[in-house]
């Protein structure tokens, strides 16, 4: 079984035509589950959760006209499953959880992209790494992946150290190791599975997320996985899939979870 659970059609239209061009790859790669998880911030449903000026400027969707994509996919018969992709927001739970609650989602991602104010994957903000204490920025990023599967909202919490997107990374591996630990204690005592996603390999960090250390704690805390391509373009649905099953594997991975409406099934891995 392959799962790509980590998709966005925010650079083309919210239509079943550039839908199916993602579905199409996705068949075509052999990719089994397959689900779109736009970003929640597009959406003007989500102006209780995060603002920002960055996200405001990009807030431009309604979830009816989402939600309806998905149901003229279905009524043709694609398989494709609906989902959303949340920036985890401290202080903002009850909020999360009434957006999360009032759609029918197949699963739901939640992800971090900020540390306060600072958007840690953004290129608008990249030099903003060399005016930053590069350990408070770890410690408070890890703090949210620790608050975010304590939160117990989503079922996937998506590139799980995103923060090293630039290639920033602490020398000192006793701290980054202790961050491993923190969120992998903290993803193990709740209902988040981890994505092994190759949109590192597209990055300047040139890696899979997650380091392969952080994945070995997840798996000796038997923490499930799920595969994601995190495509911005229909191109690359399943790319380097090849390199992400490896890693599972030589880390000891066998089996993969799949979600349809917010129930999930263990399958072996492809």
């Amino acid at each position: 079984m392959l799962t790509d659970y980590h998709n966005h059609l925010e650079n083309g239209t919210l239509s079943l035509d550039y839908l199916k061009k993602f579905t199409d790859a996705a068949a075509q790669k052999g990719i089994e589950s397959f689900g779109i998880s736009e970003h929640a911030y597009h959406f003007y449903q989500t102006a209780d959760i995060l603002q920002n000026p960055w996200v405001n400027e990009r807030r431009f969707y309604d979830m009816k006209d989402y939600v309806n994509v998905f149901q003229e996919a279905w009524s043709t018969n694609i398989d494709v499953k609906m989902s959303i992709e949340m920036d985890y927001t401290p202080g903002k739970h009850d909020e999360m959880a009434k957006f999360i609650n009032s759609y029918s989602f197949d699963y739901v991602i939640g992800s971090i992209h900020w540390v306060g104010d600072f958007g840690i994957d953004l290129a608008e903000f990249r030099k903003e790494w060399d005016k930053r204490d590069l350990y408070e920025v770890y410690r408070k990023y890890f703090d949210q992946v620790v608050t975010l599967a304590q939160s117990n909202l989503f079922d996937i919490v998506g590139h799980l150290d995103l923060v090293k997107i630039f290639k920033y990374v602490p020398k000192d591996e006793e701290f980054l190791l202790e961050q491993y630990d923190r969120a992998a204690n903290a993803l193990a005592e709740s209902k988040t599975c981890v994505e092994i996603s190759t949109a590192g390999l597209r990055k300047p960090v040139g890696e899979l997320y997650p380091d392969k250390r952080l994945l070995q704690k997840c798996y000796e805390k038997k923490i499930p996985i799920v595969l994601s391509s995190d495509a911005h373009f229909p191109e690359h649905v399943g790319a380097d899939f090849d390199k992400a099953i490896a890693l599972a594997k030589e880390v000891g991975y066998e089996s993969i979870m799949t979600f349809s409406k917010g129930e999930r099934k263990e399958y072996p891995l492809g």
